[in-house]
């Protein structure tokens, strides 16, 4: 059974503007994150468990909004005996700053001009995120964390919060995740970002209140979805099926079901996520580099969490062998770390949907976790 009804919930932080340091250097302030929670905060306040949201999620992670259509993002993952036990623990998601779901991001109102920020708002870095949420988890009181946990951009945020304030966290669970951009993947996201860069209709920006850059969103969000998923998956989903009709029109329409599925996807993607935001979290992804002074090993030398480390065989955007590197440098500094590479053709949408063996091994790696 789901969860039920949730309400986003809204905490300021910075207050004055230039109180937060980003770490660009550039001072900003004030900043808002939305978050929700699920479940109850125990008496000791140890059953805390943070969830990080992917590029283009939001704190939405569980349980129903009223007159939605759907639950949140990671529902199967979260609620009453589910992998993150909602009857166990205490489950707080927010969107990170930067985003256009509530929190402070490229939408926002700059309180000094009274307009959005648009392409004035500072650039952020995973960092950024991090550290915001900490705010927030010091101010719902929380000294130490039992897990933080996310796939994709999540689990660098994770991993980022594992190595930035290791006295906070007790464990750490990192699936479909990387510690550093290739070059291979700058590309795919510079060439997503361009995309919405080109379209007339971006105006730099600036088109709050005025007409969206919806052909180039569209572009960069068929873009990324060719990415999240395998050549496998594509082939069993689609083949060359024809979309409404029995053979090919030898023209620019509509001719196979994978072309009308990117289409689809492209322009449902417009009306839910600002083209601002996607530029800016696509950018603080692209400068995410754990091991930025060259030496991964030392990054680890100070965490002390427990770690798992999970991957898919058919995720060809943040494939294994990265993982695989994090882990090497983990054990070779003796953290508890356990890794394991799920088979499954869904590529790198997995952890959205490879529901039952993800579940599996985070229910088990959690009891370990409690029960140390």
């Amino acid at each position: 059974m789901s969860q039920s009804f949730v309400e986003t919930k809204y905490f300021t932080f910075a207050e004055s503007p230039n109180e937060l340091v980003l770490k660009s250097g550039v001072k900003f302030g004030p900043i808002t994150l939305a978050y929700e929670t699920y479940g109850q905060l125990n008496a000791d306040k140890s059953n805390a468990i943070l969830i990080f949201h992917a590029l283009t999620g939001d704190a939405h992670a569980a349980g129903w909004h009223k007159d939605a259509k759907a639950p949140g993002w990671w529902d199967p993952m979260i609620g009453p005996g589910r992998a993150f036990d909602t009857d166990k623990y205490f489950v707080i998601c927010a969107n990170c700053i930067g985003g256009c779901k509530g929190s402070t991001g490229p939408s926002s109102i700059n309180p000094a001009s009274a307009k959005p920020y648009g392409m004035s708002f500072p650039v952020i870095t995973i960092e950024d995120m991090v550290v915001s949420q900490k705010y927030l988890i010091d101010h719902l009181g929380i000294k130490k964390l039992l897990c933080a946990s996310g796939g994709s951009m999540g689990g660098l945020m994770a991993l980022e919060w594992s190595v930035r304030f290791p006295d906070t966290l007790e464990s750490a669970i990192l699936i479909a995740t990387n510690y550093k951009h290739t070059a291979q993947q700058i590309a795919l996201h510079e060439v997503a970002r361009q995309a919405i860069m080109s379209d007339p209709h971006w105006n730099k920006g600036d088109y709050y209140g005025k007409e969206l850059p919806a052909q180039g969103m569209a572009v960069s969000r068929m873009i990324g979805h060719i990415t999240y998923m395998s050549e496998r998956s594509m082939e069993e989903k689609f083949g060359r099926k024809l979309q409404d009709k029995e053979k090919l029109g030898y023209d620019f329409s509509q001719d196979f079901e994978v072309e009308s599925y990117l289409r689809y996807r492209g322009a449902s993607f417009v009306q839910r996520f600002d083209a601002n935001s996607y530029l800016y979290l696509s950018k603080a992804l692209d400068y995410f580099d754990l091991s930025e002074d060259g030496d991964l090993l030392k990054v680890f030398k100070g965490a002390k969490s427990k770690f798992l480390v999970v991957t898919f065989t058919s995720d060809w955007l943040y494939p294994s062998y990265q993982s695989k590197d994090l882990v090497r440098a983990m054990k070779a500094n003796d953290l508890d770390v356990s890794f394991i590479d799920i088979s499954t053709n869904y590529g790198h949408d997995s952890f959205l949907v490879e529901i039952e063996g993800q579940s599996k091994l985070v229910k088990y790696f959690l009891e370990n976790v409690r029960a140390r």
